[in-house]
C-alpha cells in the first residue's frame, strides 16, 4: 500500500510539470476543459527533449533515471493533477493553487483550500520548479518528491488525514491501475510532476542571443538599472549559468515587519518546535495555518540570521503572477519596486543588502519593463494583459512609494528615534 501510495504523490509533480498545471476547483478558477485545452497549446511536443533555454547535458541531470518523461507518464501526471479526489472533500486538485493562465499560480493574496480554508502563504508559480534546489518559500521540502506530498496531507489544503486515504480512496477508480501499469509497469518513486514545465523563451533570451530589437529601449535600459544602479542583481542573478534570475537563498526584505513582532514570534516558535525540532508535516502546518508562518526560513533551520527570511523568487514569467511576496501583500511590481526603492522595511534582522536605491520615477518603470520582457513568448496575451492592468492600479494605487526613504531625505532609523510611523 504504501509502495502504491509513493507512487500516486510521485507522479502528481510529473503532472505538474508535464502538462503545464492549471486550476480546476471550486473557487471559480477556469473549467477543467478550457484548462486542459490551454495546457496542449502551450506544452511542447516532444516530452521527452530537454526544453528551450536547457542544455541537454544538464537536463539529463535533473532527470531520474527511471523516471523519464513518456506519453504514458504525461497522461497519468495529468489526470492525477486534475483530480479532485485527491482532495478530503472532492473540491480541490493540485491545479487548484496553479492556473496555467494565471502563470500556473492562482492570483490570491493566500491560497484557499478545502471548506473555502485560507492559508497563510502566496502560492509559488511551478513553472521551472525542477530547476531549483529546495521548495516553498521558506525551503521546508528538498526535493519535487517531498512537495508534492505536503498538500495533499495538509489539513488547510487538500485535507488527507494518512497517506492510507489517499491510497484507499484512488484504489477504487477504474482508470488507476492501468495507467500504471502502461506508464510504469510497475510502482514509481514519488514524486515528478513538476519537470516539464519550463518556460524560458522570452524576448529577454532573444535580446541575448543578439537580437537589440527584441527588447524596448525602456527595457533594455531597465536591464542595465537591474544590473548596476538598482542591485537587483545582488539577489536576483541573471545569466547563461543560471537563467531563472534567483540566487536561491533567503533574506529578510522587511515585508513583515510592517506588522509582525520577530522577536515574539521566535520564542513562541521555539516552545512550539521544542528541543529536538519539528516533523516535515508540523512544519507545513505552522507554515500554513498560524502566525508563525511570517518568520519563514527560521521554522526550518532555528538560526537567529535566518528569522524573517524568504527564498528568493524567480524572475521568469513574473508579470504573470501577481499579487507577491510570500504573503501576497504587494499587488503590482509597481509596488514590489516601491518597497525596494525605500530601503524595505526596518528591522532588526533585515538583510544587509537592502537599502534605499534612489530610483527615479522613469528608472522605476524601465525596471519593471525589463521585468515584463522576462515572460515566455506562449504567455504574450496574458502578459500583457497583466501589464495594462498591473500599470492602471498603479497609476492611482502607489501605498509604498516614499521619496524622502528612497531619496534618504529621511534615515529609517530617525523615524524609529521620534516613533515617527509611515
Amino acid at each position: 500500500m504504501t509502495g502504491r501510495l509513493n507512487a500516486i504523490l510521485w507522479i502528481l509533480p510529473f503532472v505538474f510539470l508535464a502538462r503545464w498545471c492549471q486550476r480546476a476547483g471550486a473557487q471559480g478558477d477556469a473549467r477543467e476543459g478550457e484548462q486542459r485545452r490551454q495546457l496542449q497549446s502551450l506544452r511542447s511536443p516532444d516530452a521527452e527533449s530537454a526544453p528551450r533555454g536547457i542544455d541537454p547535458e544538464i537536463w539529463k541531470t535533473l532527470i531520474p533515471p527511471d523516471n523519464s518523461p513518456t506519453p504514458a507518464r504525461v497522461e497519468l501526471g495529468e489526470k492525477l493533477y486534475f483530480d479532485r479526489k485527491l482532495s478530503r472533500d472532492g473540491s480541490v486538485s493540485c491545479s487548484t493553487c496553479h492556473d496555467v493562465r494565471k502563470g500556473f499560480s492562482d492570483s490570491r493574496p493566500v491560497s484557499e483550500g478545502i471548506g473555502a480554508k485560507l492559508g497563510r502563504r502566496n502560492a509559488p508559480s511551478t513553472i521551472n520548479a525542477a530547476l531549483h534546489r529546495d521548495m516553498f518559500w521558506d525551503g521546508r521540502a528538498a526535493s519535487l518528491e517531498e512537495q508534492a506530498g505536503l498538500p495533499i496531507l495538509n489539513p488547510i489544503e487538500m485535507g488527507q488525514p494518512s497517506k492510507e486515504a489517499v491510497v484507499r480512496t484512488l484504489a477504487g477508480d477504474p482508470d488507476y491501475p492501468r495507467l500504471f501499469k502502461e506508464a510504469y509497469g510497475r510502482e514509481p518513486n514519488y514524486g515528478d510532476l513538476e519537470r516539464t514545465l519550463i518556460f524560458l523563451d522570452s524576448p529577454f533570451d532573444e535580446f541575448l542571443n543578439g537580437r537589440t530589437e527584441a527588447l524596448s529601449p525602456d527595457a533594455r535600459e531597465g536591464w542595465r538599472l537591474f544590473s548596476g544602479k538598482g542591485r537587483c542583481v545582488a539577489c536576483h542573478r541573471l545569466n547563461a549559468s543560471n537563467p531563472l534570475g534567483t540566487d536561491f537563498l533567503y533574506h529578510n526584505i522587511g515585508v513583515a515587519a510592517r506588522s509582525k513582532d520577530f522577536e515574539a514570534l521566535a520564542r513562541k516558535a521555539s516552545g512550539e518546535l521544542g528541543d529536538a525540532g519539528a516533523s516535515k508535516e508540523t512544519l507545513d502546518k505552522l507554515a500554513l495555518e498560524t502566525d508563525l508562518s511570517e518568520l519563514g526560513r527560521f521554522l526550518v533551520t532555528r538560526r537567529r540570521a535566518d528569522i524573517g527570511a524568504f527564498k528568493t523568487q524567480q524572475l521568469r514569467n513574473i508579470g504573470l503572477t501577481a499579487p507577491y511576496m510570500h504573503d501576497g501583500s504587494l499587488q503590482t511590481l509597481w509596488d514590489v519596486m516601491d518597497h525596494y526603492n525605500k530601503g524595505g522595511e526596518a528591522n532588526s534582522f533585515l538583510d544587509g543588502g537592502i537599502e534605499p536605491l534612489a530610483l527615479s520615477e522613469k528608472e522605476v518603470d524601465q525596471i519593471i519593463a525589463f521585468l515584463f520582457a522576462l515572460t515566455d513568448k506562449r504567455f504574450d496575451e496574458e502578459n500583457e494583459a497583466a501589464r495594462r492592468k498591473q500599470g492602471e492600479r498603479a497609476r492611482t494605487t502607489r501605498p509604498l512609494r516614499d521619496l524622502d526613504l528612497s531619496l534618504r531625505k529621511v534615515l529609517p532609523f530617525e523615524d524609529r528615534v521620534v516613533e515617527r510611523k509611515r
